[in-house]
């Protein structure tokens, strides 16, 4: 069953803009401090969604993500961090703890949500409508959604796919270029 919090993450955003896409009309908790965000704000930008957990090997990939995010923001890329526990229990701290960690140990900067579910029943809505729209849901911590400017165009990337990955950079970059 859901927790309060992750009920509360999963609403729908309310008064979304005609211009905001299908894909980013939900509202979730930011991690630092719990309040309300609508994925609204990202619309005519190119987003990257990766779940994330603070126990994996994949974990020194929030050093890759932030450097895209550094270095492409300017340009329109936004990152989005979601902490979920589905995978190897490996992401078992509270909302401060996983901020605290991401902060200190990677100088994260770009946002990220509260603590939620990324698979099964209890998945997010948003991780439902990339796994639905891509085919692909996640299989391990660190998966990549890349979502084009105009909210529609989807790629998504696995777990082992480092954020440096050449592949990944040019998807970005081609997002990046086209103009809505």
């Amino acid at each position: 069953m859901p927790s309060a919090a992750s009920a509360q993450a999963a609403r729908p955003a309310a008064a979304t803009p005609a211009t905001c896409p299908a894909l980013l009309q939900h509202r979730f908790d930011r991690l630092q401090d719990e309040k309300p965000q609508s994925l609204c704000q990202y619309s005519g930008k190119v987003v990257l969604v990766v779940n994330t957990a603070s126990f994996c090997g994949f974990t020194t990939q929030y050093e890759g993500l932030e450097a895209l995010y550094a270095r492409y923001q300017s340009q329109g890329l936004v990152v989005l961090g979601f902490p979920a526990n589905d995978f190897g229990s490996q992401e078992p701290g509270n909302n401060q703890a996983i901020a605290d960690f991401c902060e200190n140990t990677f100088g994260v900067k770009f946002p990220m949500f509260s603590k939620t579910s990324v698979v099964g029943r209890n998945a997010n809505p948003l991780y439902r409508q990339l796994a639905e729209k891509t085919g692909e849901a996640p299989r391990w911590n660190f998966h990549k959604y890349l979502i084009g400017r105009d909210g529609q165009t989807v790629r998504s990337y696995a777990s082992g796919v480092d954020p440096k990955n050449p592949t990944l950079v040019k998807e970005i970059e081609k997002f990046l270029s086209t103009k809505l």
